[in-house]
């Protein structure tokens, strides 16, 4: 089922206070509590709902992404959940003792894992992450674009480190129980009636650190590589197009599976060509003889020879000729598109004496007045 727009979940109008967004938070979330519903899943849904709006509407940096790019905007920017941040930091202001004298962790630990960070269960294990996705951008000559080619990209990104195959730790010593948080995961303090937990700053919430940290990558599992890949170019991209090569991103920590590798295309402009979408027109200057008489003529193509296009006499200066078949390669298929050929009537600049005169008798057979009267046109 499609979400629901966050405003419209807590029952604000999108230019509420932070203060008008708090109020009808708390609203929501003591109509809803499970402890006040219990076996009510229905209510259960709407109180995470309501958190999760909140989460982000009370939020300055969140919702101006929200409000932006919606809920892409947010959902990225956590990777794809929420931490709860914002609703852990002003629990005690917004419900003040509205849930009774029960913990703060027992009021949202089973629905969002509770401990300010994102969600990770009470074992405080974190497992693998999914890597990141990297953006690679390249110039593809005009004609490879229309047919297609192969090219080499060298691009730097994150991989498992290679003496401790990205364990972090030296000689596989392993992890030992983290020293701050006795392996919780979380650090809690006492606020009022509430003990406020956040994510222990020693291990980031895992519960275990590093015995011997690998001297190779500092603990971290990763090192940075340069690497060149061989990418496909299909024929018939345009600018704006991407290749998309899976799992060639960084690689994910503990293990994760790895990003992918975006591949965006900018093709560059052609002397002779211009597109529009599977089309290409170009411009052929003919002169008057051959406007006048038709004929063929020599046409140059992008694929390099050249095709003979006939010219019916009397054409006018700026006319479209089509020629099928000539234009690009349609994406995924061996259709092609059509060239456009506009046609540029060249009007010597000079004439010798010879020439002068046969086209003044040319204008006299054609019965042409040397000063006709102006074409008339309505104001």
């Amino acid at each position: 089922m499609a979400k629901r727009d966050y405003y419209e979940v807590l029952g604000v109008g999108k230019t509420a206070t932070l203060d008008e967004i708090k109020k009808a938070y708390r609203k929501l979330a003591i109509a809803n509590h499970p402890d006040r519903n219990p076996g009510d899943k229905a209510a259960e849904d709407r109180f995470k709902e309501a958190t999760e709006a909140y989460d982000v509407l009370g939020d300055e940096k969140k919702r101006k992404m929200y409000d932006q790019y919606g809920f892409a905007g947010v959902d990225g920017a956590n990777g794809g959940g929420h931490d709860y941040s914002n609703v852990y930091r002003d629990f005690s202001d917004i419900f003040g003792g509205g849930f009774g004298g029960g913990g703060f962790e027992d009021i949202f630990s089973s629905f969002f894992g509770g401990g300010g960070g994102r969600a990770q269960g009470r074992s405080g294990q974190r497992g693998p992450e999914a890597g990141s996705s990297l953006r690679y951008d390249v110039d593809v000559d005009f004609k490879d674009a229309v047919f297609g080619t192969k090219i080499e990209v060298a691009y730097s990104h994150q991989v498992a480190c290679d003496v401790c195959h990205g364990s972090g730790s030296e000689g596989g010593s392993g992890t030992k129980v983290c020293p701050t948080c006795n392996g919780s995961g979380q650090v809690r303090r006492n606020s009022g009636f509430f003990a406020i937990a956040s994510t222990c700053p020693t291990c980031g919430g895992s519960g275990h650190v590093i015995e011997n940290p690998c001297s190779s990558c500092h603990g971290t599992g990763l090192k940075r590589k340069q690497q060149k890949v061989k990418v496909a170019i299909p024929a018939g991209v345009d600018t704006g197009s991407r290749v998309v090569l899976r799992g060639m991103g960084d690689a994910g920590p503990n293990g994760g599976p790895s990003g992918d590798l975006y591949v965006y295309i900018t093709v560059k402009p052609h002397k002779y060509f211009v597109r529009q979408d599977y089309d290409l027109f170009c411009q052929i200057p003919i002169s008057i003889t051959q406007a006048s008489l038709g004929g063929e003529i020599k046409v140059p193509t992008i694929d390099g020879n050249s095709i003979k296009v006939n010219i019916p006499s009397g054409i006018q200066s700026g006319k479209m000729l089509r020629v099928k078949g000539r234009g690009v390669t349609k994406l995924n298929t061996n259709d092609r598109g059509d060239m456009y050929i506009k046609l540029q009537v060249q009007i010597p600049k000079r004439l010798g004496m010879k020439a002068k005169k046969l086209m003044q008798e040319l204008s006299a057979a054609l019965g042409e007045d040397e000063s006709p009267n102006p074409v008339p046109f309505e104001a």
